[in-house]
């Protein structure tokens, strides 16, 4: 009976599953833009920058920048072996992170570096080479300047440079190496300070063996959780701190935090303005349909029954009409990727980008039930109405 009433009322059917599907469609698209920034982002700084998992000494993190040299991890290939050999891990590689000065004839600037190992490090996955190359093992005194770095020194692919810095033992060494390639990230500031060079190269400037952390790849992203549990009850690992990148990635977890509560204040714009929308055609389906309730109960229909039959109207107009939307929201979501959104640089962002929207089956999932949570809501007031009325007014309605 739901179902036909649902049929039969083709216009007022109609508008309602226009406003459900519209609010789904609107839901989807912010969702999904938002989830792909969220994926953009940690695939950004889980693969391409921190690596999916950091093995270090403890405390290296909250003190490793005041002194590198007291967190040193010493090459043992046994540690490495367990890492590679953990299932989902793709690749194990040391890091050395230090700073220091690069001159190129009269010009001295300071640099952040790292030591790299150019065949195993996700390092290049988040850099754009602007001019020259990549780092290659075959190339150790081949070093990586970030664009904005090299622009400031007055250098170019090519150009010899010095870098200076302080040993593990405390004294100054410096190690004489050419410009192979210039590099550019997202960000300007970083741009302006980025040096990598091979793992030999550090090595050999910090005087040092070993290194301050080993990167570990995975996979896929996912599988962060299930491998950093693995590891962390690894007896070999015992002696050092395996870190995921989800405890590293302050700026990502404030953004998902930040972006989550505007998500949240969305869907309850878009859930009032459904509630609003059904209520309205619910309570006009009531008073149209007055005659017709009174006549049903005349007959021998209970109350609760009456109830139930417009909350079950008003579920399947929810559950209809979210279906037309995610469908509706998909094919424009792919629509909309396909030709992409150009967006200017962020603050702070060397570049703009090209977004997508990511539509997934959580977010799929939400929509639907928020078509029908809302519906039914929606109805609940004007089905305890119909249910309320008194038979002889029902019947006596209009007349």
């Amino acid at each position: 009976m739901a179902w036909r009433n649902v049929v039969r009322q083709r216009r007022r059917s109609a508008v309602a599953l226009l406003a459900i599907g519209f609010g789904v469609v609107a839901m989807m698209l912010a969702t999904g833009y938002i989830e792909w920034i969220f994926w953009a982002n940690r695939e950004g700084l889980a693969v391409n920058q921190l690596g999916h998992i950091q093995i270090t000494r403890p405390g290296y993190h909250e003190k490793g920048q005041a002194d590198p040299a007291a967190f040193l991890i010493p090459d043992d290939a046994s540690v490495p072996a367990v890492l590679a050999g953990t299932p989902g891990v793709r690749s194990v590689a040391q890091r050395i992170v230090f700073n220091g000065l690069i001159s190129h004839e009269d010009s001295t600037l300071s640099f952040i570096g790292e030591g790299v190992d150019p065949a195993k490090d996700p390092y290049a996955r988040n850099l754009s080479i602007v001019a020259g190359e990549p780092l290659s093992a075959q190339d150790p005194k081949g070093m990586l300047l970030g664009f904005g770095l090299a622009a400031n020194l007055g250098v170019k692919t090519g150009d010899t440079v010095v870098l200076l810095a302080n040993t593990a033992t405390g004294g100054i060494n410096a190690v004489e190496g050419h410009v192979r390639g210039l590099a550019a990230t997202n960000l300007k500031a970083y741009d302006d300070v980025m040096l990598r060079v091979p793992l030999a190269t550090a090595r050999e400037l910090l005087r040092l063996r070993g290194a301050h952390l080993w990167v570990v790849s995975l996979h896929r992203t996912e599988l962060t959780d299930s491998v950093t549990a693995r590891l962390r009850a690894e007896p070999a690992l015992r002696p050092y701190a395996v870190v995921p990148w989800s405890e590293l990635a302050d700026f990502y977890n404030k953004t998902v935090a930040l972006f989550s509560r505007q998500m949240g204040v969305v869907r309850l714009i878009i859930a009032v303005i459904i509630v609003l929308s059904i209520s309205n055609t619910m309570m006009m389906s009531v008073m149209e349909r007055t005659r017709e309730i009174g006549t049903a109960m005349a007959l021998g229909l209970r109350r609760q029954h009456i109830l139930r039959l417009f909350l079950i109207e008003g579920t399947l107009l929810g559950a209809l009409g979210g279906l037309i939307g995610i469908s509706v929201g998909f094919l424009l979501a792919s629509a909309i990727s396909a030709i992409g959104i150009p967006m200017p640089p962020a603050p702070g962002m060397s570049r703009g980008f090209v977004a997508s929207i990511l539509i997934t089956p959580a977010i799929a999932r939400d929509a639907l039930l928020l078509a029908i949570s809302t519906t039914l809501i929606a109805s609940i007031y004007p089905a305890w109405r119909a249910s309320r009325l008194d038979i002889v007014d029902a019947l006596r309605h209009n007349r």
